[in-house]
């Protein structure tokens, strides 16, 4: 071509391992009016696309995870918001809570969506603050654990920078910023369920991940005195808890998810535009509009299940809880917008076997296939913990908690203790007795849910 006129297209590339990567193509147009022709039809149709965000409100997390997140979002992200026209407000937070009280302050009506750079932490505050603003807003009384709650219009873009990056691992797939970057800019859209925990008519945080009670709150609770240790102090916490190997007293009592159409043990994993999770959303509703025509009294009361017993933990999950050290995660068949947590209850056993069970995590296998593990799928659920106490009174385990001595018990092994904290999202929760409800699809996301591998076309 004597006289050749170009323009670029950018585009997203699918790579390994549900990677995105920014490519892009150019072409060459013979004549000048044809060139500046494709260019307007473009153009026109980007335009055409209101998913696609234009103004985003950007918090940092400069100590999250590595102390990364502020050089990430600089090097990865930012260039790839320029390229797509997409303009930002950046907050770099000093201080714990900085974002959640930033939005309660600030005009969010302004923006397409809130993006956090930084951990599961992160994310945390600016769900709590973006759902807390929302309720304020709507006139709704968190503390009311029947309030039915209002979802937030904004989505959140999640861009990992931190130790576990749970929530976008179980989103995206991977827990890498360029992928979760690129979401944000085609404007992906995934509605995710929340959880609200109450006590006492309080409510105490949201979650959308992990509630671990015994374990999971025994290690939390343990590595929040150890913050000077750094990302190891995890690994320590919980050697440390596993060799205590303390079990808890209590009483679960939870309401089946009768809407759902799938199971904890079904092998059918949450993916993008999961079935699951649009039938029984549409179920739930339909259930919803019974009991408010008054088609179904007191039904509820008497579904209800009680389960009491000694426990070693006590885990709700409202996603796989994936991430790169278990890629399955806790409930590999958890489903994002299916209106139901997966509670899983772990009795008391020998030390031998709950190591069995914590290793079915990191590979393929069953981990609900033992005979001290339950699992079912619920709306909701209470825990009150009881003392554990010998039959004179006394409470056990008192002696019983220095690091690596052994139970002196016979097989199966357990350490009775009074009471333990459960760990919501990475943050702890120091009161044993709560209140869930989870709340259907209350909060939306940049993502799309993970994509079936055999999916390899490219998306412009």
């Amino acid at each position: 071509m004597e006289k050749p006129y170009a323009f670029t297209v950018h585009r997203v590339r699918r790579a390994r391992r549900h990677r995105w990567r920014w490519a892009q193509v150019t072409f060459w147009c013979p004549e000048e009016q044809l060139c500046h022709l494709w260019l307007q039809s473009l153009r026109e149709l980007l335009e055409k696309l209101t998913s696609r965000p234009k103004h985003l409100l950007v918090f940092i997390n400069p100590f999250g995870g590595k102390g990364q997140g502020k050089r990430i979002y600089e090097r990865k992200v930012a260039p790839l918001f320029t390229l797509a026209s997409i303009t930002t407000e950046i907050i770099v937070t000093e201080h714990a809570n900085h974002a959640k009280e930033s939005l309660y302050e600030l005009n969010i009506d302004k923006y397409d969506g809130i993006v956090c750079v930084g951990g599961d932490g992160m994310f945390s505050e600016v769900l709590h603050g973006l759902l807390g603003r929302t309720q304020r807003d709507a006139g709704v009384d968190q503390d009311q654990p029947r309030a039915a709650l209002v979802p937030s219009p904004l989505r959140i873009g999640v861009i990992p920078a931190g130790s576990t990056d749970c929530v976008c691992y179980s989103t995206v797939g991977t827990s890498d910023a360029e992928t979760s970057a690129l979401h944000i800019v085609v404007g992906d859209s995934l509605s995710m369920d929340v959880s609200s925990v109450h006590h006492n008519g309080t409510l105490l945080r949201y979650s959308v991940s992990l509630l671990g009670y015994g374990f999971y709150g025994d290690i939390i609770k343990d590595s929040e005195k150890k913050r000077w240790m750094g990302l190891v102090r995890y690994d320590f916490s919980g050697l440390k808890t596993f060799l205590s190997h303390h079990c808890y007293e209590g009483t679960v009592s939870f309401l089946p998810a009768q809407h759902t159409v799938g199971s904890p043990r079904d092998r059918k994993p949450c993916r993008a535009g999961c079935f699951v999770c649009r039938q029984s959303k549409k179920q739930l509703e339909e259930a919803q509009k019974r009991s408010l025509y008054g088609l179904e009294g007191a039904e509820e009361v008497e579904e209800w299940k009680v389960i009491c017993g000694q426990f070693l933990a006590i885990n709700a999950t409202n996603m796989s809880c994936a991430c790169p050290r278990s890629p399955q995660g806790l409930s590999p068949a958890a489903h994002l917008g299916d209106g139901s947590s997966d509670l899983i209850l772990i009795r008391k056993c020998s030390r031998f076997n709950f190591l069995r069970f914590l290793v079915r995590h990191t590979n393929q296998g069953d981990q609900f296939d033992f005979t001290f593990v339950e699992v079912y799928r619920v709306k909701k659920f209470q825990f009150v913990s009881k003392p554990a106490e010998d039959e004179d009174g006394s409470v056990r385990g008192r002696g019983k908690k220095r690091l690596g001595q052994l139970c002196s018990d016979r097989p199966p092994c357990c350490c009775a203790v009074s009471s333990s904290a459960w760990n919501c999202d990475g943050e702890v929760l120091s009161s044993p007795a709560i209140e869930v409800r989870v709340h259907c699809q209350l909060v939306r996301l940049f993502a799309r849910g993970i994509e079936e591998n055999s999916k390899q076309e490219s998306h412009c």
